[in-house]
């Protein structure tokens, strides 16, 4: 959706899949969104993840179908672990715990 006003200034929706080029990309997206903390928004940025690969190249890759791979990283989505730890290594990535450091 593109909208202009005062037919001055343009603006559009920005897309952060369309910005995701590399693994090195998916890699410093997830670990600012883990800073966050926040279980909703790190589900958001896995479907950008997803997004930026192509969901249906994903969804097949995790024996999902499209819609199936949509709904479970959707804002309503629940997905399980199992359907986060798979799509993380399909991305060629590991989970790592590291100690909070004590301020």
């Amino acid at each position: 959706m593109e909208v202009t006003l005062h037919e001055k200034v343009t603006v559009s929706d920005w897309d952060p899949a369309r910005y995701i080029n590399s693994k090195e990309d998916v890699v410093a997206y997830l670990e600012a969104a883990l800073e966050e903390n926040d279980p909703d928004f790190l589900l958001s940025v896995f479907g950008d993840i997803a997004r930026s690969k192509g969901m249906t190249k994903v969804a097949k890759e995790m024996n999902l179908d499209r819609k199936g791979l949509y709904r479970a990283l959707s804002p309503d989505g629940n997905p399980s672990f199992k359907t986060i730890f798979k799509l993380i290594d399909i991305l060629g990535l590991q989970v790592c715990l590291k100690q909070k450091s004590i301020a």
